[in-house]
Parts: structure tokens; sequence; C-alpha cells
């Protein structure tokens, strides 16, 4: 099946830009069936993509179709108590699906998925939201940059990418995120271009060493991982990643969002007194057993 070559900008937590290659392929023509499916196609690696969904039946059928499943080993899907048929859609696709039996918060559906990632013997694992917002055809960038690369987490970023407000991003959402990632920057010395992405993936050994289980059940777990991975040391790369917000992509409210960003700030200041060593929470001074 012939391919066509995409190069991907990316940048390293310290400011350093590269770049990498990959095969996006003729995902029209590309056919699947999961018993046939090579494990390890990349770097020898098994590859789990979760997906943490929330009333996300009218958008998990357009993401799920554009997964390059030629480079993933699974699909698990963890349904946080939707009200609507997700949890029948997932089924219906033939995605390995978990459902709570009610909305425990989006922290609380990313350790369900990280967890269970870690029990299906996962060597990567990458989180795509549900809702069409990421670009599944990513995933081959952000897997090859975890099993070849020096880098331990990767983001998909939307500002790299330069048309977040293109996209349809909210403007207070993307003055906010481009504020908050400036004052992050500043107060843990790194130079990523946003730490609140929701297309993120780890190696194994990260997401078993950080104590994400005492993390937030709500929406600040994304910063607090990030916290951690870099109070232990780990490398973080981005790839730019287009965005694209639909009327039915998840977005929180504007007091939720403030609550986020407060979290935010708190998180910031808790990394700062780890470092200075003045006061370690838990969730950064506690390693997983």
């Amino acid at each position: 099946m012939e391919g066509i070559a995409a190069h991907h900008f990316v940048r390293t937590a310290r400011g350093e830009n590269t770049y990498c290659s990959c095969v996006d392929a003729s995902f029209e023509e590309m056919s699947w069936h999961r018993d046939e499916l090579e494990s390890g196609l990349i770097g020898g690696k098994k590859i789990v993509i979760v997906m943490p969904a929330y009333n996300a039946s009218k958008t998990l059928g357009m993401t799920y179709d554009e997964l390059p499943k030629e480079f993933v080993d699974e699909v698990l899907l963890v349904d946080d108590g939707s009200t609507d048929n997700t949890f029948e859609t997932a089924r219906h696709l033939g995605i390995t699906t978990l459902r709570h039996d009610k909305n425990r918060g989006y922290g609380a559906n990313q350790k369900t998925c990280y967890k269970a990632a870690l029990s299906m013997d996962a060597d990567i694992i990458v989180m795509l939201h549900p809702d069409y917002q990421y670009s599944p055809r990513l995933i081959p960038a952000i897997v090859a940059l975890l099993a070849y690369g020096p880098y331990d987490v990767v983001l998909g970023s939307r500002v790299l990418a330069g048309g977040a407000l293109r996209g349809g991003m909210p403007l207070y959402k993307y003055v906010f995120n481009r504020l908050l990632t400036l004052l992050q920057n500043l107060a843990w010395r790194t130079k990523l271009s946003e730490f609140h992405t929701g297309l993120r993936g780890f190696r194994r050994n990260v997401l078993e060493r950080v104590n994400f289980e005492d993390n937030s059940d709500d929406f600040v777990f994304d910063n607090q991982i990030l916290a951690q991975v870099l109070w232990y040391g780990y490398s973080i790369g981005e790839v730019s990643c287009p965005v694209l917000y639909l009327p039915h992509s998840s977005s929180i409210t504007l007091t939720r969002g403030l609550t986020y960003g407060l979290g935010v700030l708190r998180t910031t200041f808790e990394l700062m007194c780890a470092r200075a060593g003045i006061y370690t929470p838990d969730y950064l001074r506690l390693a997983r057993t």
C-alpha cells in the first residue's frame, strides 16, 4: 500500500527543535482485522490506545475510523457513566470497553485507563480523546518518538501547529492556555509549548513509577501527572497537532475552567516547593509500588 511521507515538527521540554518522519498511509484503502495484527510493529513494543470517554457517542466513530490500526495492538475505552450510547457504540465498533457505574470525573477515568493498559502489558500507552478534537493520525509519530527516540513522554501540542483558534478553540481558552503555560515554563524551567493538551503518550516505566492514583479525580489530573513526570526527571517531547472543535466535542464550562486554572496554579507551586525542599505533597513524594 502506497504511503505519503509526513514530517512532524517536534520540540523537547528544553526547547530543542527536531524533526521526525513517519508514514501517513492511505487510510481509506486500509482494512484491519484484530486477529491478523502483528504485535510490536514499532520497535517491538505493544501499543495500547486509551480513550477516556463521557457522552462521546456522536464523535467516537469518526475518531476510531481514523486510527492507524496497523500500528496499534489494542484500543481501550473507559466510559465514565455516560448518559448517551457511548458504551454501546464502543462495543459495536469492537473496542475493548470498561464502564464506571457512575460519573467519577476525568481524572478518575484516566486512572482506570492507565491501570487497565498496564494490566494488558502495554509498553507504550497513548491517551486519545474520543471527541475528534485531536487527530488520530498522529499516533504513529508519537509512538515512534517513544519507541525509538529519547523521550519518555510525548505531548500533542495544539500550539505548535499554529491553528488552535482556526480549529475552533474558544478565545478565552486559548488565552488562559498561553498564560498558564508561560507561568509554568518560568516556574518549572521548561520550554513546552503547552501543558494542557489531551493527546499524550507514555512509556510503560513512567506510569509504573509516578503515583497517578493519588492525583485528582478532576481535570487537574492532567497537570499533576506532568508535574510528576518532571519531578522524576523524565524527558518530554512534543509533536505539532492540528485541532478541530466540533459542536459535540467535549469542553469544560468557564466555571470549571477557572477551577482547573486554580488547580494548575496550586500544582505549579507544589512542584516548586518540592524542588526547593520546602514541602512535597504525597502525589509527588510517593512512588507507585
